[in-house]
């Protein structure tokens, strides 16, 4: 495409009483549908070839579409990777009398080219904005391939911890076992795309329709509430099906949280042939995010669910896997929920423990240390934030810039390079205050400020702390709790990111480097 060509597909539609549920709602599967429609049509146009879906992205579901609304649905590619490309996907909803526009949902589909020879997709941009997105394709990417090391990795550390006092609920409401659905469906010539293989919109549409009834079971027995699909984890096309053959559909509800339920479901495809000998082709899966709606503001709250098989307990574990994996997308991709999701996970490694907290548009850390040495010299190594690089990897250099006071000082930091960007660089406030009585902790605060004398750099992006620090509490005469808290910002999250997605131990290695550093300092002091 020429450098002033911005290829972009739109459709537009009007929610009909036969688009609806039985709420006068939009139903999630027809949405689907139109959003695969658009985006498909957005990669053929950039491609000029056949394309097909692979998968599409977390999606976070932020307004309820009724009837007589209008739906935009907007598509583009953002970048091209040899024979696959990721199209960006962003839906509103129009109230007709009043011309409101509300966001409903922002997507990302990976889309497979059917070139013939050795012909590739590229795209070439121009503006600010596309440059933004063709930047951050590649970031999604690169966690997409991810995304099942990951999982297994994760996996593994929740069952490690199946000793250390993680337990299921002790007095469970229902078991998972009895919310399986099972769904079949005839691939017949109205089902099929306009390469003759089953349309990925209509699978889509199908498996949330079968995660619907399950999730129902559970909401609607033990709340007595109709459940709503706020999310829906990773549509993964494992392969393809076509006209002819039989889909089978399964669900069942994997974890309950306080305000949610994560529903996983799983397609298997046969043929003729397939179906007598009994052997299916497993063509897709996903997991959906229900909540129940607010009736009359009441907050209501999901009972406890528990597992009775060993295939019960990998679902159940795999929910709060994939629940923290979502964490790393959602703030990487820049679209937060307007749901409170409230939930705490951890690992521990030795005396380390590593939390992580989201709610609404906040992600935080929490990093706990056991460390072998009086509170008070921990408090004064961390105060002096120019000693930092000797522990922690990811900082390069320190300088002091200005002190204000003996408790206040402005440093400058300037931090290594992440997955081969430039480096980053930031002016922070550093705040330090000793315990005002006795059980209260250490405590030094660090955040952004702007000063005139560091301006910014050309070969550094000049990034933000909003509020980060430590906490020292005293545990015993040579013995104290150092805990490290940081609010993430898009600015700290490339150095945090495989943290939270599960694939690096990175911040686990820093917090044993300060302890080592902090016990073996307290040992020089001495002598």
């Amino acid at each position: 495409h020429g450098p002033t060509e911005r290829p972009k597909v739109q459709m537009c539609q009007s929610v009909l009483p036969c688009h609806a549920n039985h709420q006068e709602e939009l139903g999630a599967g027809q949405l689907l549908k139109w959003m695969d429609t658009t985006a498909c049509l957005a990669a053929e146009r950039h491609a000029g070839m056949a394309c097909v879906t692979a998968s599409m992205d977390d999606i976070q579901f932020e307004e309820t579409v009724r009837v007589g609304q209008v739906i935009n649905i907007k598509a583009r590619v953002n970048r091209a990777f040899n024979t696959s490309m990721e199209v960006g996907i962003y839906v509103t909803v129009q109230e007709v009398l009043s011309g409101v526009t509300k966001r409903v949902c922002v997507a990302f589909s990976t889309f497979v080219a059917k070139p013939t020879g050795t012909h590739k997709v590229r795209k070439r941009l121009c503006q600010d904005e596309e440059m933004l997105e063709y930047s951050l394709a590649s970031e999604r990417r690169r966690l997409r391939l991810y995304n099942e090391e990951a999982f297994k990795n994760l996996m593994k550390d929740y069952y490690n911890l199946q000793d250390k006092g993680y337990r299921k609920p002790v007095a469970p409401v229902v078991s998972t076992e009895l919310t399986r659905v099972e769904s079949i469906e005839l691939v017949l010539p109205p089902h099929a795309n306009h390469h003759g293989n089953t349309f990925g919109g209509q699978i889509m549409a199908w498996m949330e329709n079968v995660a619907t009834v399950a999730a129902s079971i559970s909401t609607c027995r033990l709340c007595g509430y109709y459940p709503s699909l706020g999310a829906v984890d990773m549509f993964r096309f494992r392969g393809p099906s076509s006209v002819g053959d039989r889909l089978v559909f399964k669900a069942m509800v994997n974890n309950a949280f306080q305000t949610s339920v994560e529903v996983g479901v799983r397609v298997e495809a046969y043929n003729c042939e397939e179906w007598n000998e009994g052997t299916p082709r497993h063509i897709n899966s996903a997991s959906m995010i229900y909540y129940i709606p607010g009736c009359g503001g009441e907050k209501k709250t999901f009972p406890d669910v528990t597992y009775t098989t060993l295939d019960g307990e990998r679902r159940f574990i795999g929910a709060v896997v994939r629940k923290r994996i979502r964490m790393a997308r959602y703030f990487l991709y820049k679209t937060f929920s307007k749901k409170s999701v409230k939930h705490a996970e951890f690992t521990c490694v030795l005396q380390v423990g590593v939390y992580v907290h989201e709610e609404a548009d906040k992600l935080s850390l929490k990093v706990e240390m056991k460390v072998k040495t009086t509170a008070f010299y921990a408090f004064s190594l961390l105060a002096d934030l120019q000693l930092r690089p000797q522990w922690d990897k990811n900082y390069l250099s320190c300088e002091e810039v200005e002190k204000a006071d003996e408790e206040e000082t402005i440093y400058h930091i300037k931090c290594t390079t992440v997955n081969g960007s430039k480096s980053r660089d930031f002016v922070v406030l550093l705040s330090k205050r000793q315990p005002c009585k006795d059980g209260d902790p250490y405590v030094i605060a660090l955040r952004s400020v702007t000063v005139a004398t560091v301006p910014p750099e050309e070969n550094s992006i000049r990034s933000e702390v909003k509020c980060a620090g430590f906490l020292v509490h005293e545990i015993g005469y040579s013995t104290c709790k150092v805990s490290y808290y940081n609010q993430v910002t898009s600015g700290v999250l490339p150095y945090v990111e495989g943290n939270i997605a599960g694939w690096s131990k990175s911040m686990e290695e820093t917090a044993m480097s300060c302890i080592l550093f902090l016990e073996q300092d307290l040992l020089t002091t001495q002598f």
